[in-house]
């Protein structure tokens, strides 16, 4: 179950953000298996002076930075993760980002971390969460 938040310029059309928010769930399914139906996005626009940047840290060159945090439960390997980042810049440039703009973390916890509703830890009570090889 992850939880995605996504920080982008307010510039961009809403259409632009919902097919930026489309495409960052579909590579979370295609790439790491969650469920079409585990969606919880929180999408963001700003203003011009509240995304700050380095045009150039690292060689890559970003005029409009799209930020997508994913907080999701520990357990996939690298090589999932490394698939999630290109599914995830594919999508976004098929929406219209540049994929130099495309700036992905991921921030991973334990499934007791978790509480989805009604003060219950769901995901301790499943057990397992898709794709994640972790021990309850």
């Amino acid at each position: 179950m992850p939880l995605v938040r996504i920080d982008l310029s307010a510039a961009r059309p809403p259409a632009v953000r919902r097919a930026i928010a489309d495409g960052v769930h579909r590579a979370l399914v295609d790439a790491i298996g969650i469920p079409a139906g585990d969606r919880f996005q929180i999408v963001t626009p700003h203003g011009p002076e509240e995304l700050v940047f380095d045009p150039d840290y690292l060689d890559v060159a970003r005029q409009d930075v799209v930020y997508i945090q994913i907080t999701l439960v520990a357990g996939r390997s690298r090589d999932l993760k490394l698939d999630l980042y290109r599914r995830i810049t594919a999508n976004l440039t098929d929406a219209g980002v540049r994929p130099e703009d495309v700036f992905v973390t991921l921030t991973e916890n334990d499934l007791d971390n978790w509480s989805v509703g009604n003060g219950r830890a769901q995901l301790v009570e499943q057990g397992a969460v898709a794709g994640a090889q972790v021990e309850p």
